[in-house]
């Protein structure tokens, strides 16, 4: 009976391993798919969080001024730079490498339900939805 106890242990710590060994590091800095964002993602509050690191156009053609959150709908968000704007915060872990939860969207000013999941070392799939409507890109790392 104790060598079955054991061997059952045994195994389940190499399952545990393998699945460990899958699993992907979100943390880094990524490139969206259009190429215009760079976007840093860290571990914080038991989830990960996103924020705008680098923009290709950084200055508002507009005014020469740096970029701001100009189509959020309320105006005292609407002033903040877009250069360390937080996208998510604190998105919970949904499955393996996958975490789920609500995305701003600076190009409308609109908050989404989201899922981000990495598909692979260098590769992110980042998705939203409003109600039954969902889109997605895919994001790769930066700087490698």
């Amino acid at each position: 009976m104790t060598s079955r106890f054991a061997a059952l242990i045994v195994l389940l710590a190499a399952l545990l391993g393998a699945s460990a060994a899958h699993a992907q590091n979100v943390d880094g800095t990524w490139l969206t798919q259009a190429g215009d964002a760079r976007v840093k993602i860290t571990k914080c509050g038991g989830g990960i969080c996103g924020v705008v690191a680098w923009l290709r156009e950084p200055y508002d053609t507009a005014t020469g001024q740096p970029a701001t959150d100009s189509k959020n709908p309320n105006p005292a968000l609407a002033k903040r730079s877009m250069i360390g704007l937080p996208l998510f915060s604190s998105m919970p872990p949904s499955g393996p490498n996958k975490w789920s939860g609500q995305i701003y969207n600076a190009d409308d000013g609109s908050t989404y339900a989201s899922s981000v999941t990495v598909t692979g070392a260098d590769s992110l799939r980042v998705e939203g939805c409003v109600g039954a409507l969902c889109g997605g890109e895919t994001w790769t790392r930066a700087g490698r």
